[in-house]
């Protein structure tokens, strides 16, 4: 009898191993099959104060740009106009941050801001309230865009103004495009279309 109860209590005991066992398999398995972050979890608000949500969003190309009014860069602003005008009814959006990051070039208020890119460069494309995109104070989805462990593609720095992040119709980040490079580059055209 005693030998009979000592088998039984293997049995269990074994069961109950094999059954934690495939338990710690499942887990595993769902820890690495994380689902990568996207851009729609983010709310910003935009130069009016108006709440907007990356959401709404879905399914289109993104184009995530820090902006600048007093910047050798500026001038950028014509054409992210021009290839917005262009493929904006094709599922594209670009999305303005301006932050006073480098060299103090944007000092303004929002509604200076907006009255700036209106007047100078006609921009219709949204531009959201101004944020940080560096430093200990760098906005949440300018940590999305720069971490790779947020954004499951790759880490960077924002270098300068008009520095592009573009998006995918997943939400995903796809490419890192310096500020030097214009948007009118082939590099951001082909992907804009392709």
């Amino acid at each position: 009898m005693r030998k009979v109860s000592q088998l039984l209590l293997l049995s269990l005991l074994f069961w109950n191993c094999q059954g934690n066992s495939q338990n710690d398999q499942k887990n595993n398995s769902k820890n690495t099959n994380m689902e990568k972050q996207t851009i729609y979890q983010y709310k910003v608000e935009d130069l009016t104060g108006k709440s907007f949500d990356f959401a709404t969003l879905r399914g289109k190309k993104i184009m995530v740009v820090n902006t600048a009014s007093k910047c050798g860069l500026t001038p950028q602003y014509k054409d992210l106009e021009k290839i917005y005008k262009e493929n904006k009814d094709n599922n594209f959006v670009i999305i303005g941050f301006p932050a006073n990051n480098f060299g103090q070039q944007e000092p303004g208020t929002n509604a200076e801001i907006g009255a700036f890119c209106e007047r100078n460069y006609g921009v219709t494309f949204p531009m959201m309230s101004k944020i940080s995109v560096k430093g200990s104070d760098m906005h949440p989805l300018y940590q999305f865009l720069t971490q790779k462990s947020k954004n499951g593609v790759e880490d960077s720095n924002v270098e300068w103004n008009f520095q592009k992040y573009l998006i995918n119709e997943k939400g995903e980040l796809s490419k890192v495009i310096s500020p030097q490079i214009a948007p009118t580059d082939e590099v951001i055209l082909n992907w804009i279309k392709g």
